[in-house]
């Protein structure tokens, strides 16, 4: 071989190893590497800043911000203070179609979607009325629909709007604590809701303040023992001159994780919101980040197993989870390839470091040294008694007497040991402070009901004395029903008719002066399953507050008759069970 080929070949050896450590050292920095490169492109994507105008005419004020931890979801967009008052003008923020118009006892009430024709959607919640020919429509369909949910699609040419069109007073309906208005940016085609603050409204905002980090949890993982602890445990934190905070020292020696209570503040409103970004460093390599900047509705329940679920429900306390014990696809999520969670290894100690930050850059931040250590635990892991395990990626199912649960592959989050007999007629299914994120189902055998009545038989959620309905089907002797709460449940009987009650009794009565007329309806069992109202033997819509289980019937849709009038109210429940109201009353629409 020429001395030529030698030196090639001993040159083309050295060049492929070091392709070869450069491979395996990108391989080991990939997930780190991916993580940066998702948050580039996020905080790449560009929004419109001055396409849109508020959708108040009032200075804007937060009483929730995009991300906010919800019960069962994070919040889709802001909730705009409206003075504490409702009746407010509501703007549609852009030239547009409304497209979506949707009328509920829950949720967003009565809400209103326009579409763009930049390729977002602008979404109104909460609202009080809808205005001009959007309320035309609404009103038509309620009564074409006989019915007062409703929900409308229509078409780009089928209902314009301008920008600074009043469409709307704001409200609240729906699930609304207190007067606001929601609002949210979507993307048209994806339905993936978008941060509002990126389209500019951060002009409307004013914030110095850097997000609060009130409390700071290590959790033991693996059966890890932490300061002595095989439980999770809250850290000291010690103000620094700069304006940081210091943890107290972590000794362990495995797996841990760590998490955090933290919220955000502003100038204007005071409210204790969601923050917007949080970064966590091991050694200054980023291993944890997320941001909520976009994410879709199928995604909204992943916050179960986004926070401490079980402090949650013991505490109240919605502990945000640095780490993954087992991976989910929340795509506000970044992560390095142990998902979070750190190993502390014999003669190596760490520096771990949590960033929370606000969409201005006012930034927050608390160090945790952590170094290896083997004492003794004094406080052990809560003790296991269960009989039962179950893998979260496998079916499972489990019966007893008449009774079983079938869980399919997904309907929980994590492994973990669980609870399950059957005794006094009650199936026990662990309890709730395990999160499901998919429906299970309950299957009961019972022939003790006589057939007359199996139809106003329902498998119940049992809670203490309490009996709460669950959609339930029968076949034979045979009920199924399908829930996402673990706990005790058992057949109940209903066989209650509903409650009528009017406000103002107006019996024979002229009533010449009253713009609306109010009747509170319940059911002590099942539940309210409708309500139709009828003047004169016509349909007539009644509105329905699910906060004061009022409806309320307002005379100036015109249905009303000049002089005696017949009005029927009839309610029923989730079984079946029926109430009749009835009432003869006088009104003359002359001014």
């Amino acid at each position: 071989m020429k001395f030529s080929q030698l030196y090639f070949l001993a040159f083309y050896s050295v060049l492929a190893s070091d392709f070869f450590t450069l491979a395996k050292m990108l391989l080991m920095r990939w997930s780190l590497l991916t993580l940066f490169f998702c948050n580039f492109i996020v905080a790449q994507t560009q929004y419109p800043k001055d396409y849109f105008r508020p959708p108040l005419d009032i200075p804007m004020q937060l009483s929730g911000n995009f991300g906010e931890l919800r019960p069962n979801h994070f919040h889709a967009g802001f909730d705009l203070k409206t003075n504490q008052r409702e009746g407010l003008n509501v703007y549609a923020v852009a030239d547009g179609y409304v497209s979506r118009i949707k009328i509920s006892t829950y949720g967003n009430g009565k809400c209103i979607y326009i579409t763009h024709p930049n390729g977002y959607t602008s979404v109104y919640g909460h609202l009080q009325k809808v205005v001009g020919p959007i309320n035309d429509l609404v009103q038509k369909t309620h009564y074409s629909e006989r019915s007062f949910e409703i929900e409308i699609f229509l078409k780009p040419n089928e209902l314009p709007v301008t920008k600074g069109q009043i469409i709307a007073l704001s409200g609240n309906t729906g699930s609304s604590q207190g007067p606001h208005l929601h609002f949210e940016f979507r993307d048209s085609k994806t339905e993936f809701v978008i941060n509002p603050i990126f389209f500019g409204f951060d002009q409307n905002l004013k914030d110095t303040k850097k997000p609060t980090i009130s409390s700071v949890f290590v959790y033991p993982l693996n059966n890890t023992t932490v300061n002595q602890s095989k439980q999770p445990l809250l850290l000291n934190l010690a103000l620094q001159k700069d304006g940081t905070y210091l943890a107290s020292k972590v000794k362990a020696n495995g797996k841990i994780g760590f998490g955090i209570n933290a919220v955000d503040l502003d100038d204007i409103s005071h409210n204790k919101n969601g923050v917007f970004n949080v970064s966590t460093f091991l050694n200054g390599n980023q291993n944890y980040n997320y941001q909520f900047n976009t994410y879709s509705f199928d995604e909204m329940r992943y916050i179960n197993a986004f926070i401490d679920y079980p402090k949650y429900k013991k505490t109240g306390q919605r502990v945000q989870q640095l780490f993954m014990k087992t991976p989910f696809p929340l795509s506000i999520i970044k992560t390095d390839s142990a998902n979070g969670i750190i190993t502390v290894e014999q003669n190596l100690a760490s520096t771990y470091k949590i960033e929370v930050s606000d969409y201005f850059g006012n930034l927050n931040s608390v160090t945790v040294p952590i170094e290896f250590d083997t004492a003794t635990p004094i406080v052990n892991a809560e003790p296991v008694t269960s009989k039962y395990f179950i893998k979260a990626t496998k079916d499972a199912n489990f019966e007893k007497d008449n009774m079983s649960v079938f869980f399919p592959a997904g309907t929980f989050y994590d492994d973990f040991d669980m609870n399950f007999d059957v005794k006094n007629n009650r199936i026990y299914i662990h309890n709730d402070v395990v999160p499901v994120h998919s429906n299970f189902t309950i299957t009961i055998k019972d022939e003790s009901y006589p057939e007359a009545l199996r139809d106003k038989v329902f498998i119940a959620k049992i809670s203490g004395n309490n009996r709460s309905y669950n959609g339930t089907v029968r076949k034979n002797d045979v009920y199924t029903a399908k829930s996402r709460v673990l706990g005790q449940y058992g057949l109940a009987l209903d066989t209650v008719a509903p409650t009528i009650k009017i406000a103002k009794p107006i019996q024979d009565k002229w009533i010449s002066d009253m713009k609306t007329i109010q009747f509170t309806i319940g059911d002590g069992l099942s539940g309210i399953k409708s309500y139709n109202g009828y003047l004169n033997g016509n349909w007539i819509l009644f509105e329905y507050d699910n906060k004061t289980r009022k409806i309320t019937h307002k005379f100036d849709d015109g249905i009303v008759s000049e002089g005696a009038n017949d009005l029927r109210i009839e309610v029923i429940d989730n079984v079946g069970n029926s109430a009749i109201f009835e009432t003869h009353f006088f009104r003359s629409q002359q001014k």
